[in-house]
């Protein structure tokens, strides 16, 4: 499962990508022109309070893969190799300039988030609209001399997706039935991608929500996650040495935690994956499993031997927890549950696998 990070040139995508992925892509990296590629580690309050309550050997954080990809300008879109990357990705951080910084040059002159957001939409759109286009072409000259009914079913969806399309509507926003979505997984489409939008802003603009209260409302109903974030403040905090120094640079702020661990987890969330633990003496681990996942299936992330003779879980609701600090005090309020094979595993979930090869 893999992220990635685009957006038009002078945006802050490199720094954010580095903040992220605690990587500084090399002079090597920068000049192949290929994905850079690297790891972020899912920054999760409820990790950290599980890891100082068990004071364990070792912390095992959950983990994702990220890319960052070619800038968005004209030329490179023209070539349509970046439509290629896009399709391999499972989800899309775009980053967003809204910081002014006269010294940065704007590809478009100026700085206007909704614009930008707005223009790489359509690119994208028209990307799937010309796949369709080309696609019902051929469809067009095999109806005419072969009328199988995968066929004619191809070309019905092709114009159901053509018609979305040209609403200025991505395709993630469509209805589609099960054999829809399989007749159509083969088809590189771009805008089936979950999509973040991380607004890089400036460091006096951190307390300020009037742009991206009015973004959220205005892409709300394009399925679209906003959030807003200084990389400039972000790449400061990393290079302060103790977390006392840090805790008092967010505090100064005005800053609970830095934006780039909300960016993780809503990154997560864009991977359309949850959270569960698994905790003791010698290890906390949190881990990641598809959402709607049963209680083998996540058993099967942690390993395949698990899945396999899986037996029963025993749960604890992470906000049980919480409350109680500890896993006797849970049992005794009666809060610790025993789980088939049935159970969807829910987010934040404690499990202990009980299993038999």
């Amino acid at each position: 499962m893999k992220i990635g990070i685009i957006g038009l040139p002078q945006t802050g995508k490199k720094t954010l990508f580095e903040i992220l992925a605690n990587h500084k892509p090399t002079e090597n990296e920068i000049v192949s022109k290929k994905l850079i590629k690297g790891v972020v580690e899912i920054k999760d309050p409820r990790f950290d309070m599980l890891a100082k309550t068990y004071k364990p050997k070792k912390e095992v954080r959950a983990r994702i893969e990220i890319e960052i990809l070619p800038k968005l300008e004209k030329d490179i879109i023209a070539k349509g190799d970046i439509f290629t990357d896009i399709n391999k990705l499972d989800a899309i951080c775009h980053v967003v300039r809204a910081f002014k910084d006269e010294s940065i040059y704007h590809v478009e002159g100026s700085v206007d988030p909704k614009r930008d957001i707005d223009s790489v939409n359509s690119e994208l759109i028209l990307h799937d609209l010309v796949f369709i286009e080309k696609r019902m072409e051929n469809i067009e000259k095999k109806v005419k001399w072969l009328k199988e009914e995968s066929v004619v079913k191809d070309k019905a969806l092709l114009v159901k997706l053509k018609a979305h399309l040209e609403k200025e509507l991505p395709l993630r926003l469509i209805d589609l039935t099960a054999d829809e979505i399989k007749m159509i997984s083969i088809y590189p489409f771009v805008t089936r991608k979950t999509v973040i939008v991380a607004l890089n802003i400036s460091e006096e603009d951190l307390n300020d929500t009037v742009l991206i209260e009015q973004l959220k409302r205005d892409y709300q109903m394009a399925a679209i996650d906003i959030m807003q974030i200084s990389a400039k403040v972000e790449s400061e905090i990393i290079k302060l040495e103790s977390k006392e120094e840090r805790d008092q640079f967010l505090k100064e702020l005005g800053i609970k935690e830095p934006a780039v661990d909300v960016l993780s987890r809503l990154c997560i969330k864009a991977l359309n994956l949850i959270s569960f633990f698994t905790v003791g003496s010698d290890e906390v681990r949190q881990w990641t499993a598809r959402s709607g996942s049963t209680a083998p299936e996540a058993a099967g992330v942690i390993h395949a031997d698990f899945q396999k003779g899986f037996i029963r879980a025993e749960v604890i609701k992470y906000s049980d927890f919480a409350i109680y600090a500890s896993e006797a005090k849970v049992k005794e309020a009666g809060n610790l549950y025993v789980k088939g094979k049935d159970y969807i595993v829910e987010d934040g979930d404690m499990l202990d696998i009980r299993f038999n090869v």
